[in-house]
């Protein structure tokens, strides 16, 4: 089949994918069939590990319309492979928005032969044409018999279906009424009349049930998955190979072990399916009403919702069961199951622009830009608010996986995978140690030939070999430091999800904070007002609550424009919402359900002053109407209509209406800046500029307000539909509100404490930018003497191009200088010579940090390298931030309190949410401490769990190693170790120490260098082959020359070189017991000694502590355990005890041998403790550790660390020996402030611009710096 069948699903999304057809293929499959029952089933397993192969050698390539199996492959970087089956079903329609009706429609009408005509032949494939759920399509057939049936093709992937598509001939998602692309008026006008009951049976044919299905595997399915991972099949391999040699104890030992693996492994996945299931079953199916198209109300399960229904939201609340937009009424509702935030949020229905305005105020209906509109799944509907007889309304606009709850839960189902270096170096370690059992196995064949063993001894034996070489024990010793850590972490208040990720954290050299909420409390205090009159500020003055100020439309504006409700009697909304109605002393107060039906439209909310502000009314004269009066004297204001907050906008607005007065009012509050754009010129003072910059120099948050009394015409029908914009626009500006937004206690150390480690610290916020920079300046992130380039962008325009212009925060007098010595690439020969550096710091608001990602791609890695403050950033804006801080390969950490934080804390290599909800399902690490205190522990916690991976990784290879040395040796004289040597090493020596060595706490500080990432690093190999090198040569050594002893012969039975009578008689009881394995001679012994002792020793020399974990003394099971174990192995040695000889198989060695041995053994850990500690430690270690200071590389420099036990002196020397050339960084950031680094124009000099210029060629863009 031709290549060009390749399609793409999912263009330009997240899940995008490759997909190809296949049609299964008799003759190949019966070849496979063949091929399993010869392989005795590990084809099978082969092709189930492989779903590539699978496909390809048991189907045929087929266009992607006629495929009975598809082939996707992922199109990110990890490229993996999947499987689905494609099925046919049967529907009277071929597109589920279709409109089916039952009357009598015969087979010529066009409506039925649009459909006919696409009708597919007969199956002629072997396809058995199916309906999807079973009955239902039967039955729909049936009563739309004139219809022809028609075969629709799809396939399930990841809880998602894909339906072929004939026009754009794909496969596709039907996500649910967004497909359709609508209009806001046409949803009104066509979707806001409910559907059939037919309609909604013929729907659901296509959407399926609206249940976020998550299944609980049984234990059978979870088993048969876990063990069928290719270490377990090896285990197994092994088990029945030592099973066939006898070695049964061994066997059983690992059989046992595996079995503890598995079942641990099995309840911890159970539980996690187990707590998802609950958190998603919890309130997923309840009863809703819903409107049909003939009016009718009836009541319905939800799981039968489908898109197009029309469902009425009760008016006491309830929990979403699908994604629906809002037609009519307002809704009150806690979304924190989504982001994170508790904050109740004011949901208004959608928008129905008049006629005449459709064209330019009419935007396609999009979940996203009408999310102020949208009732999310999962959400909590705490109160609604209705119009008499017209019920609060909302279309369903998708169900199922399809929903924001559901998108969520697919990202825990199918996570992507964690792509980190250590675990990709791991399996290259086993594949050295593969080819290493590879080269023992072909020199165990040759060796049993040499000496004429039998067919199923080279067998065993050989096949031994690679039994021994991959340690069996190694994932449950690789996972076992990340539990420990996990555990730790728990207890400190930090909860996992995802505990891959722990190791992960020991690599993060960057970390992104959210402003508020995180670095600053929660909270903003009211500073003060500076109101403004006829375009003039008058003074700041302390609050609105003055009399002479009741009736100014500065204090309508606070009492009005804010989303607050009563809930339970509790007035509840945005924290600076309720603040600055509380600063004017208001009262607010909504109708009740009773109030509501009484009149024919919704009953406004009401706010009015409190009487002792109301300036005193003049006395009531008789002849006045005592009713006129009362209405006169009543000050009070209605809300009419809410436009709320938006990010995107920056504002919010409401149109009011003062008791009596027969024009309405509009006003809005929001960024200064937005708000000054949409005011009269006129209005706004002349030093609104410098005013605005004096406040936010000093950290206030500040908030304008404005006002426009609105035309006469505009009466309440008018305002419900009228689009904002005709609102926002010709305003008075009123003046600013001042709000202080203190920074949390615990701030300033942290960030101390992670720049001192050389961790380099960003702010992201959605505030304003010279805000952000000053709390960035107060907090310590940007210190007092360092400068701050801001970065403007502005998108092309007019025939221009989009262009950048650069100018200093704070205009200081004097570009600083800064001096400091630190080891960077440049001066690592030169460690003597301080190195002057100038520090500046880039801060850019959302708007520019989108044009620059899009017109000056070059420049935006440039930036993020010393960008420190990003202001005004929209929450998707963050999370490319993200990407684009991992595009120069930092390691990202992210703190956020999970409101706008979602996308860029599921992005980050590691999210710390610090909500306290475990809402915040989106970040893999949660904080109970609601401070960025968590932030240094994680760090810590990540190092020690990654340097106790290394450690473990490195000792399960020196053991194999060991062992596989000791092996080959004694095969070399047809020997081998014991049943119960075996047993003891593994058992009482390994699985002992592995444990133990894991449970190092982690160092009470961070230090300024980071563990390397991967294990193929230099001082990692150095250490490991090194080892290697000592452990064979001591080997060896023993070997050969207890050969060369005066004593020594080649031992039976009846040899005593002990001299000790009493052992002949225990020997002539063994004389019957023939030794087939030649187990017991004075080889095996000495080796068993020595490698006994090799063991203990790498497993100490390994056991790392400073400056990443503690000291392993501080670890009392693995101090007792190594201990112990020495004392044992030495009594044994020196004090032989009979029994014990006999169960270990050893034999009666002379005392002056043991005194060699002991020589020996003491010889070796010297040399090991003096290589792995004094060279490596001191000497290439810490080399490494020098290329990755960040000190040079767009990280503020920290003071410099002591270091305990760094000898700077032969430092030096091997520095300068170690780098002759210079040295080239392996990170790209790294590379890119060396280029920087002898750039004259960078950075950028203030007052220039910097201009993109696109070569019409290809496209490429230019960067011109013109001063201006």
């Amino acid at each position: 089949m031709e290549k060009g069948d390749l399609k793409v699903l999912n263009k330009g999304e997240e899940e995008e994918m490759e997909l190809q057809g296949y049609r299964l293929c008799r003759w190949r499959l019966a070849l496979v069939g063949f091929g399993v029952l010869c392989t005795g089933g590990f084809l099978l397993l082969l092709l189930y590990w492989m779903p590539e192969w699978c496909v390809k050698s048991t189907c045929t390539r087929t266009t992607a319309r006629n495929a009975e199996v598809v082939l996707l492959r992922s199109t990110d970087e990890f490229r993996r492979w999947f499987l689905a089956r494609v099925r046919v079903m049967l529907a009277p329609g071929r597109n589920p928005f279709h409109s089916l009706e039952t009357q009598t429609t015969s087979p010529s009408s066009p409506s039925s032969h649009s459909f006919s005509s696409h009708a597919s032949p007969p199956l002629t494939n072997g396809h058995t044409p199916h309906p999807s759920d079973g009955s239902p399509a039967q039955e729909l057939i049936q009563r739309f018999s004139d219809y022809q049936p028609i075969q629709i093709r799809y396939f399930t992937f990841h809880s998602t279906k894909y339906y072929w598509n004939e026009d754009i001939q794909n496969f596709e998602v039907l996500t649910g009424l967004e497909d359709l692309q609508l209009s806001c008026s046409t949803l009104h006008s066509e979707h806001s009349a409910g559907l059939t009951r037919n309609q909604q049976e013929y729907r659901r044919l296509f959407f399926g049930v609206n249940e976020i299905a998550v299944k609980v595997p049984s234990l059978f399915k979870l088993l048969i998955k876990e063990v069928l991972n290719p270490f377990y099949i090896f285990q197994l391999f092994s088990v029945i190979l030592w099973s066939t040699d006898e070695y049964y104890y061994y066997a059983a030992a690992i059989v046992f072990m595996s079995v503890i693996s598995v079942a641990t492994s099995l309840y911890t996945i159970k539980k996690q399916y187990i707590m998802l299931h609950d958190m998603v079953a919890a309130h997923s199916i309840v009863r809703v009403s819903v409107c049909r198209a003939n009016n009718d109300i009836e009541e319905i399960m939800s799981t039968d919702l489908v898109p197009g229904d029309m469902m009425v939201i009760p008016s006491n609340g309830t929990i979403m069961p699908c994604d629906a937009v809002l037609v009519s009424g307002t809704c009150i509702v806690n979304e924190s199951m989504l982001t994170g935030e508790s904050v109740p949020v004011t949901k208004t229905n959608l928008p129905n622009p008049p006629p005449g305005e459709q064209e330019e105020a009419d935007s396609a209906y999009n979940t996203e830009e009408h999310k102020r509109h949208t009732l999310f799944c999962g959400t909590n509907i705490i109160q609604t608010r209705f119009y008499t007889g017209e019920l609060v309304k909302a279309v369903v606009v998708r169900t199922g996986f399809s929903t924001a709850k559901g998108q969520l839960v697919r990202s825990i189902l199918y996570p992507k995978p964690t792509d980190f270096k250590l675990y990709r170096d791991a399996y290259l370690f086993l594949l050295c140690l593969v080819a290493v059992a590879g080269i023992g196995f072909i020199y165990s064949i040759v060796l049993s030939i040499m000496n004429k063993e039998s067919a199923k001894t080279i067998i065993i034996e050989s096949l031994d070999i690679i039994t021994i070489t991959v340690p069996p024990a190694l994932p449950a010793a690789m996972t076992a430091g990340i539990v420990y850590a996990q555990r730790r972490l728990k207890h400190i208040g930090i909860f996992c999800i995802s505990p891959q990720r722990i190791n992960i954290c020991g690599q993060i050299n960057l970390v992104c904070f959210d402003k508020t909420g995180t670095l600053t409390e929660d909270g903003l205090d009211l500073w003060g007002v500076q109101r403004v009159e006829n375009g003039c500020f008058h003074l700041s003055e302390e609050n609105a609550y003055k009399e002479n100020l009741v009736k100014s439309q500065f204090v309508a504006c606070m009492a009005t424009c804010h989303s607050l409700t009563k809930i339970e009697g509790q007035l509840s909304g945005d924290p600076l919402d309720l603040k600055m109605f509380e600063a004017t002393g208001w009262i607010l107060e909504e109708a009740t359900e009773e109030e509501t039906s009484l009149h024919n439209r919704i009953m406004p909310t009401v706010v009015k002053p409190p009487k002792q502000l109301l300036p005193p009314e003049p006395a009531v004269s008789p002849e006045q109407d005592m009713e006129l009066y009362e209405l006169s004297s009543v000050y009070e204001i209605g809300i009419v209509r809410q436009f709320p907050f938006s990010s995107g906008l920056q504002r919010m607005s409401v149109v009011a209406r003062l008791l009596g007065e027969k024009r309405m009012d509009a006003y809005m509050k929001g960024a200064p800046e937005v708000v000054a754009s949409v005011c009269k010129k006129e209005t706004v003072p002349e030093n609104f500029a410098e005013v605005l910059e004096g406040y936010t120099k000093q950290g206030f948050r500040v908030i304008a307000l404005a006002h426009r009394r609105l035309e006469s015409k505009l009466n309440w029908h008018k305002v419900q539909n009228i689009n904002r914009d005709h609102i926002e626009t010709n305003m008075e500006f009123l003046g600013l509100i001042i709000m202080q937004n203190k920074l949390k206690a615990e701030t300033p150390g942290v960030l101390q404490d992670l720049h001192r480690a050389n961790i380099r610290t960003v702010m992201v916020t959605g505030d304003n930018m010279l805000t952000a920079i000053s709390v960035a300046r107060d907090c310590g992130m940007i210190p007092p003497e360092d400068t701050v380039i801001i970065a403007d962008a502005v998108p092309p325009h007019d025939g221009h191009a989009a262009k950048i212009s650069w100018r200093y925060a704070d205009k200081p007098s004097k570009m600083t200088r800064f001096e400091e010595v630190n080891i960077s690439l440049e001066d690592v020969c030169h460690v003597d010579e301080p190195k002057t550096q100038e520090l500046y710091h880039f801060a850019m608001n959302g708007k520019s940090f989108s044009v620059i990602a899009e017109h000056f791609p070059d420049m935006l890695q440039k930036l993020v390298l010393h960008g420190t403050v990003f202001a005004r950033m929209a929450p998707d804006q963050k999370t490319q931030l993200i990407e684009a801080l991992q595009g120069v390969d930092y390691f990202v950490g992210m703190c956020g309190d999970g409101a706008n934080d979602c996308g860029a804390l599921k992005r980050a290599h590691s999210g710390i949410s610090l909500s306290e909800l475990e809402a915040s399902v989106a970040s893999p690490f949660t904080s109970r401490t609601p401070n960025i205190s968590c932030v240094p522990s994680l760090i810590r916690e990540g190092r020690a769990a990654l340097i106790t991976s290394f450690c473990v990784f490195k000792f399960m290879a020196l053991y194999s190693i060991i062992q596989y040395i000791s092996v080959t040796l004694l095969y070399s004289i047809s020997s081998n170790l014991g049943d119960f040597q075996f047993l003891f090493i593994d058992i009482a020596i390994i699985l002992l120490i592995v444990f133990t060595m894991s449970l190092n706490p982690a160092w009470k500080e961070l230090v300024s260098c980071r563990p390397p990432s991967g294990l193929i690093s230099g001082p990692l190999l150095f250490s490991v082959l090194t080892q290697i090198l000592i452990c064979l040569g001591f080997q060896t050594t023993t070997f050969l020359w207890v050969r060369h002893q005066p004593w020594y012969t080649i031992w039976t039975p009846l040899t005593d070189v002990c001299n000790s009578t009493s052992h002949l008689n225990v020997s002539d009881l063994n004389d019957t017991e023939e030794d087939d394995h030649n187990i017991q001679n004075f080889e095996n012994t000495s080796l068993f000694y020595v490698s006994s002792f090799q063991y203990l020793i790498v497993a100490i020399v390994f056991s790392k502590g400073k400056p990443f974990r503690q000291p392993s003394y501080k670890n009392w099971p693995f101090v007792i355990s190594t201990v112990s174990l020495y004392i044992f192995l030495l009594f044994i040695m020196f004090h032989p005890i009979e029994s014990i000889d006999e169960f270990l198989e050893i034999v009666c060695v002379p005392f002056e041998w043991r005194t060699k041995l002991f020589l020996i053994i003491l010889v070796n850990a010297a040399v090991s403790v003096l290589v792995e500690t004094f060279i490596l430690d001191i000497v290439l270690w810490k080399l490494v550790f020098s290329r990755d200071k960040q000190g040079n590389f767009g990280v503020t420099p920290a003071a410099p660390t002591p270091q305990g036990g760094i000898d700077l002196r032969a430092y030096k020397c091997l520095s300068r020996l170690c780098c002759r050339g210079k040295m080239t960084p392996k990170a790209r950031y790294m590379h890119l402030a060396q280029e920087l680094s002898v750039d004259p124009d960078w950075p950028p000099k203030p007052t220039t611009t910097t201009e993109a210029k696109s070569l019409p060629e290809n496209g490429s863009t230019n960067q011109i710096m013109i001063n201006s």
